[in-house]
């Protein structure tokens, strides 16, 4: 007894980050709460900009794992490798981190705060950063998010090897243009059907440390100043213990853009009330003139800063605090182990949408025609939000490898007016030669000029600055016409004093000397078809991000050469679709279909469909392949086989060849619906969900969610449902068996069509088809079979009410289990009926 007393009577020791904070001055507070933090020598913390990015491997920070880009992830379905791909991104974040003393200050891209993943509802395909998504459905979203967020934070919970930060919070999916003071108004019952879920969970089950709110406002009110959401919901409902961070600029975005308060003192005062922690810009620089004019208190800067700086010390980078995870080694980067993890996941992703009589797998002695500008793109390879690849091996390089014969051909730029890299069949017998102090240190045969150079070097023996490169071959066009050659360069945008000097000579006559304004010059030129020599030399003395040489071709000699290719050929392979320089966040592009990042046509591009026809027309076999980020629309019936190659990372050539030659049997399913066109979406800045997705379409898809085919055969039997009452879960079994010849892993979907509730609809409510409750990944070998079971837990049995409610009604439900969405394969569907009353389930 008088050891508990004497116990009881020693005072909990003083938590180094609440003195840290209380000796601040309210001016340091407030720049300690902004992303690109100062050193503060007093309470021991270096510089740290909490700005990184690790959507699809760790980003913007020199030579990393590219994986696939998210949508693909996300047609793997399967959230055990998401997990095993957020652990490698974190893997590779400490990596870097290590590399330098703990103590050391980090810029942007340098620090363990990982921005990702971004789990808005990918709810239109005109939408530009939907490929940063895992698609279009909550349940598969929340699922794939939890698993890339475990992988990311690690196993404890006390010492998280990053912090994971899924975002944007919340009602957040384009357009593009007018993102910064955009009002979206849904109705409580999308809001807590469609657009929360898949936070909750991120939450909820993953435990995620930091969330970020979004730029819109909902109903009126900035989304990073909306206590209801971001304080009563998700502090209050969801138990989040960890801190808020605001998409750059948003803060400063509530008074320049909503103008939902007048000047930056009281727009941050509204951001931190509202329950934003951390401000990506520099706007809480206004926070002491909040406090002084009595707009907010300092003990709340005090609370919110708490929060920040716990981060810091729970990562074991501050407060003398120290991390098991300062073993890893600066080495763990693109290990062979992590680009094995690359290459299965770039093998899953991919779906076979079409293969008409069977023409794949296709017998590697086959003659292939390799046709479009996707192709040999490292752009389409590494997606938006990248890291740089080590040795990434685009289509084209990856079907040479696997396949005896291959001939190239671009056939047609992607969009008109939208330029794309030049190819090696025009730029032939390319050299490269790099030299620091006037030394040759890597020579080498390059099939293109395009250099993804953040923080890279561009080859072994060259530093990541302070070289000169010479590029020389041949120009060798398909024919007479007017070409306009484009050098594009992704130049330094933060902390810049210097960009590149580039020369670019033809024939002898130099075209461009000197720095690109805004980084882009076009040139056009006039030629007879006849060859002439070429030759850039770039002095690489700045932090410019890339560069590449595009052109844009006249379109008649460049089909007629695809044309020719395809006749020579027994297959032809057409790479199609879209690219990063045409849908992503912001992008300053506008030619037809396209705008601002985001699309107006959701169909293939003019110039590629002109291509297909050309090529069909041929009567060559057609395996047609859409690398894009979204749904593209396009007719089936120009090809005997369509797949779904998405942007695929690193390994995208490789796992296409080895797809293509069927040493990987295909097992991607579709995360979002392709439509048959453009008409049959409601309009893009209307976020009400009805008509969208395949919960609520009420029409024909091209290819709907869930559908992806294999080169064997999946038969379902003795399906069956096991049901208590409306607050217990569901359970659902049923034998699956491999059929056909080959291995294969099938995809078993559980959808569930709850019972009719009493509303009486309305003219805007969206009307329920089904909903994904339960998946599993199922490998099987020819002949074998294998019972599955999938548990269905009351939300994903539950309905939401037109007030934002969610039951779990009484009556009748039928659950369709099968490889695809009822009447998409093989299946079968069962029934139960829950007694009782309806269940109100918790927010």
């Amino acid at each position: 007894m008088i050891w508990l007393l004497l116990a009881q009577a020693v005072p909990a020791a003083p938590d180094p980050v609440v003195e840290t904070v209380a000796a601040m001055t309210l001016e340091e507070k407030a720049a300690q709460l902004q992303s690109t933090a100062p050193a503060a020598p007093d309470a021991g913390l270096p510089a740290y900009d909490w700005w990184n990015e690790g959507l699809h491997g760790l980003a913007r920070n020199g030579p990393a794992t590219v994986f696939p880009q998210a949508i693909a992830l996300a047609a793997t379905w399967d959230p055990d490798l998401l997990r095993r791909v957020g652990d490698v991104v974190s893997t590779e974040a400490r990596a870097r981190f290590n590399a330098r003393p703990a103590g050391a200050d980090r810029r942007i891209y340098e620090g363990l705060t990982i921005w990702s993943p971004n789990i808005n509802i990918f709810r239109d395909p005109r939408w530009g950063r939907g490929q940063e998504t895992y698609g279009e459905d909550p349940y598969l979203t929340g699922s794939l998010a939890v698993g890339f967020i475990r992988g990311l934070q690690g196993p404890d919970p006390r010492a998280p090897k990053v912090i994971a930060t899924p975002k944007h919070l919340a009602v957040h999916s384009g357009p593009e243009a007018g993102r910064d003071g955009f009002d979206v108004d849904p109705s409580p019952r999308d809001l807590e059907a469609t657009y929360l879920p898949a936070f909750r969970r991120a939450i909820a089950e993953g435990k995620a440390r930091s969330v970020m709110c979004a730029y819109n406002a909902v109903h009126g009110v900035p989304v990073c100043a909306l206590p209801s959401l971001m304080v009563e919901r998700v502090r209050r409902d969801w138990g989040f213990q960890g801190f808020s961070v605001s998409d750059c600029d948003a803060v400063a975005n509530i008074h320049l853009f909503h103008h939902y308060r007048l000047g930056g003192a009281a727009a941050s005062a509204a951001a931190l009330k509202g329950g934003t922690d951390l401000n990506c810009g520099s706007a809480y620089g206004a926070l002491p003139a909040a406090v002084r004019q009595g707009l907010l208190r300092e003990d709340e800067v005090d609370a919110a800063l708490v929060r920040v700086l716990s981060a810091r010390r729970d990562l074991g980078i501050a407060f003398g605090a120290r991390s098991p995870w300062s073993a890893i080694r600066p080495g763990e980067v693109a290990t062979p182990e992590h680009r094995a993890v690359a290459l299965e996941a770039a093998r899953k992703s991919i779906v076979l949408l079409r293969n008409e009589q069977g023409l794949l797998p296709l017998d590697p002695r086959t003659r292939l025609a390799v046709i479009g500008a996707n192709a040999d793109d490292l752009g389409v390879l590494q997606g938006n939000y990248h890291g740089t690849a080590v040795d990434p091996v685009t289509p084209l390089a990856g079907l040479r490898k696997r396949f005896a014969s291959v001939a190239y051909a671009q056939g047609s730029i992607l969009a008109e007016g939208a330029p794309v890299v030049m190819p090696d069949t025009a730029l032939q017998e390319l050299r490269a030669e790099y030299q620091v102090d006037g030394r040759t240190v890597l020579a080498r045969a390059e099939p293109r000029i395009d250099l993804d150079l953040n923080r890279a070097a561009p080859g072994p023996g060259v530093p990541v600055t302070g070289w000169r490169g010479r590029w020389t071959g041949r120009f060798v066009p398909p024919g007479p016409g007017r070409y306009r050659l484009v050098l594009d360069q992704a130049q330094c945008w933060k902390d810049c004093t210097l960009h590149d000097t580039i020369t670019l000579t033809l024939g002898g006559r130099v075209l461009h000397a000197g720095t690109l304004p805004k980084g882009r010059v076009e040139l056009t030129i006039d030629s007879d078809g006849s060859a002439q020599p070429i030759a850039l030399e770039l002095d690489h003395r700045s932090e410019d991000e890339s560069l590449r040489l595009l052109w844009l071709p006249p379109a008649e000699p460049l089909l007629a050469e695809a044309v020719a290719a395809a006749k020579a050929a027994g297959v032809a392979v057409v790479v199609v679709g879209l690219s990063p320089d045409l849908e992503g966040e912001a992008l300053q592009v506008q030619v037809p279909g396209f705008v601002g990042g985001d699309r107006t046509d959701i169909a293939l591009p003019a110039p590629q469909a002109r291509l297909v026809e050309a090529i069909r027309a041929t009567g060559k076999p057609i395996v047609l392949v859409l690398a894009s980020g979204s749904a593209v629309s396009l007719d089936p019936g120009q090809a005997d086989a369509i797949l779904a190659l998405w942007y695929p990372g690193e390994a995208g050539g490789i796992a296409l060849a080895d797809t293509l030659a069927g040493a990987s049997n295909p097992s991607g399913r579709l995360p979002v619906t392709f439509y048959r066109a453009t008409g049959d979406l409601p309009a893009f800045i209307d976020y009400g969900m009805k008509e969208r997705t395949y919960r609520y379409f009420t029409g024909q898809p091209l290819w709907g969610f869930g559908h992806g085919l294999s080169y064997t055969r999946f038969s379902y039997s003795g399906a069956a449902v096991r049901a208590g009452g409306t607050g217990e879960p569901v359970t659902l079994t049923v034998r699956i068996a491999n059929a056909g010849s080959r291995p294969g892993e099938e995809v078993v979907q559980a959808y569930v069509v709850p019972p009719a509730d009493d509303e009486a609809p309305v003219m805007t409510d969206p009307v329920l088809q089904r909903q994904l409750a339960g998946f599993a990944r199922v490998p099987l070998a020819p002949g074998k079979g294998q019972t599955v079971s999938l548990t269905i837990d009351p939300r994903g049995l539950s309905s939401v009410a037109r007030d934002g409610t969610r039951h779990v009604l009484p009556g009748k439900y039928r659950f369709w289990i099968g490889g695809g969405q009822p009447g998409d394969g093989p299946g079968q569907w069962v029934e139960a009926t829950l007694p009782g009353s309806a269940l109100e389930l918790p927010k």
